[in-house]
């Protein structure tokens, strides 16, 4: 009887706690089919109707899960063209697939491991699988069929701004105070596990993304700890928001206690290694932890150091040491449990994103002025 009740226990399913059940998902594989061509009558001449096509179409507000749960076996296929008849001649086309994603995604061949589209636009379209060429006499009047391929969906975020820095900096209680994200926040490392994006909305109607993504660790160019999870994120966003403990940050008690600047340089290696075309977004630093006892005396001390990364350079440890420094358009001292800070981190974002603007628009006048135009649609008001 012991046995039995024990066996019992071991056979019941306990549902997973709900910060393991997976919530976020940049990946997907699917199979896409098109569909196959219709037989033609030879008789006739008849021919028959092509194949359907499979298309993917970029859509604001959707998630790559949404679009896994409303797929039963992560297969598509387009229906075959109608075959040719005594009735109608001329076969009819087979019905296409149209399967909407969200923005963000770049489409990825499995076999030839190719990029097929980049839909990082609304309304962006690309066909995945193609359908059969209808029977006709240049083939014998029998239909082909139609590609059958297994494709790869890979988000990455779009957001304005990036919010980089080491597990345990504050992010996500920064994020919290600027944005209407509600994310984990906790007093140990890696409490966000997966990205969280918020929205800074401003009194004149003015909103800016911001996305918090899981914290680097060292080795992440290389796909340690969440890697290129998180590293792929930031490719897209305008600006890199860097946010450090001005104490410093230790990962685990086997791992060495590094100052700010350190931490700063370590982080810089990383974007280098992983892409070194990431050094040149706009960046802007946040000094967290201002509150603190002797913080004001720390920041004394890095201000200098701050305004020329490459002046320490000599000094940083050669592990940490990157080829190229960045250089930042702002440095906040921050806490980011302060109403007033949050404040003016919103101010100084939003200010730093308009002068890029400004900067694009003056630099590339006539291709802002086709965008614009594009937006507004080809019968709209003419921009001059």
């Amino acid at each position: 009887m012991v046995q039995l009740f024990k066996f019992l226990l071991k056979s019941t399913k306990t549902p997973a706690r709900a910060h393991f059940r997976p919530s976020f998902l940049d990946t997907l594989r699917l199979t896409v089919r098109g569909g196959h061509g219709g037989n033609g009558l030879p008789k006739y001449g008849g021919v028959g109707g092509q194949g359907g096509c499979v298309y993917f179409v970029a859509k604001e507000g959707l998630s790559l899960r949404k679009v896994a749960q409303g797929l039963k076996d992560k297969r598509i296929s387009a229906s075959s063209g109608e075959d040719s008849s005594k009735v109608s001649i001329f076969g009819k086309r087979g019905q296409d697939q149209r399967i909407e994603v969200p923005v963000g995604v770049q489409v990825y061949d499995e076999q030839q491991r190719k990029l097929i589209a980049d839909l990082n636009e609304h309304d962006a379209t690309c066909m995945v699988a193609a359908g059969g060429t209808a029977g006709c006499v240049g083939n014998n009047f029998l239909g082909r069929p139609g590609d059958n391929r297994t494709v790869s969906l890979d988000l990455k975020l779009i957001a304005d701004v990036g919010l980089v820095g080491f597990p345990n900096a504050g992010k996500s209680t920064l994020l919290k105070g600027i944005s209407n994200a509600k994310p984990k926040i906790a007093a140990y490392p890696f409490t966000t596990i997966r990205p969280q994006v918020g929205t800074i909305d401003y009194s004149d109607l003015r909103s800016i993304s911001i996305a918090d993504l899981p914290g680097l660790i060292e080795g992440a160019h290389a796909n340690f700890g969440m890697g290129h999870k998180f590293l792929k994120h930031i490719e897209r966003t305008r600006l890199l928001l860097f946010m450090v403990d001005i104490f410093g940050f230790q990962l685990s008690p086997r791992h060495p206690h590094r100052d700010c600047l350190t931490n700063i340089y370590s982080l810089n290696k990383e974007l280098e290694l992983y892409d070194p075309s990431l050094l040149d977004k706009p960046c802007v630093l946040l000094l967290n932890k201002i509150d603190k006892e002797g913080s004001e005396d720390l920041l004394k001390e890095l201000k200098p150091r701050l305004q020329d990364l490459s002046e320490g350079l000599a000094a940083c440890p050669e592990e940490v040491r990157p080829q190229r420094v960045l250089k930042f358009e702002r440095i906040l001292p921050i806490s980011a449990k302060n109403s007033d800070k949050m404040a003016l981190v919103k101010k100084q974002l939003r200010q730093t994103l308009d002068k890029l603007a400004e900067k694009d628009v003056l630099a590339n006048p006539e291709q802002i002025k086709m965008q614009l135009q594009q937006r507004v649609g080809v019968r709209g008001p003419r921009i001059t």
